[in-house]
């Protein structure tokens, strides 16, 4: 197993992966998002760079998600703003208070 560097330009992240082969520029790779699904990426840019200690290269690839993948909701959502969430919470307190009150009677 290979150890790669990956940089995802879609999810802006970079992590670590164990691959059985260095993947080629153009090729296409299934990654796992984090909401646990497998989502194709296509192999945009491959290089090395030298380790810190020793003789080793380490493989990095940059990756793009595939067009045909790419949904609205599965890149990255803006962070909500504190209204919002306020707002979410005085309804499910109205709603727990009906629910509660058919409860009762």
């Amino acid at each position: 197993m290979i150890e790669i560097e990956v940089q995802n330009e879609t999810r802006q992240t970079q992590e670590t992966v164990r691959f059985a082969a260095v993947p080629r520029i153009g090729e296409g790779v299934r990654l796992q998002d984090p909401d646990g699904f497998w989502v194709s990426y296509d192999v945009v840019d491959l290089w090395y760079q030298k380790a810190e200690f020793g003789e080793i290269w380490v493989p990095f690839i940059h990756v793009r998600m595939t067009p045909s993948e790419i949904v609205p909701e599965s890149l990255p959502h803006p962070p909500a703003l504190a209204e919002e969430k306020q707002e979410v919470i005085e309804t499910a307190k109205k709603v727990a208070r009906i629910l509660q009150a058919n409860e009762n009677a």
